[in-house]
């Protein structure tokens, strides 16, 4: 049975698109390849970090919510401990109330889309 979970990581604010862009592929292809399945992602851009980490203010945030076993996540991990672009990076495992409010969560952001447009 797979779980569901949600990734968050912060990538050093030195990087190009392109650069984020490969990074966020390469997260998403470990995924994948382990057997995970990906709902949803969104980019957050570029923020101001709340402390500095390794004397950078700002990094490029990213979400990931995906479904999979815990061995994906090992494996996703220990990426982002290997690639030095990865500043700071949070896994966690959603209960089935966290699930419901993620859904909720992004109806409400294909609404606002829709109304923007």
């Amino acid at each position: 049975m797979l779980n569901q979970y949600e990734t968050v990581f912060i990538l050093t604010p030195v990087l190009s698109d392109t650069q984020v862009k490969e990074t966020v592929t390469k997260f998403k292809n470990v995924i994948a390849e382990n057997g995970g399945e990906i709902v949803y992602e969104e980019d957050w851009g570029l923020k101001k970090l709340a402390y500095p980490i390794n004397k950078k203010t700002t990094g490029f945030y990213y979400l990931i919510e995906f479904k999979a076993n815990g061995e994906t996540i090992d494996k996703l991990e220990t990426q982002y401990r290997r690639d030095e672009r990865v500043i700071r990076f949070l896994t966690f495992k959603l209960d089935k109330f966290a699930a419901e409010y993620a859904i909720k969560r992004r109806s409400n952001k294909s609404v606002e889309k829709k109304v923007e447009e």
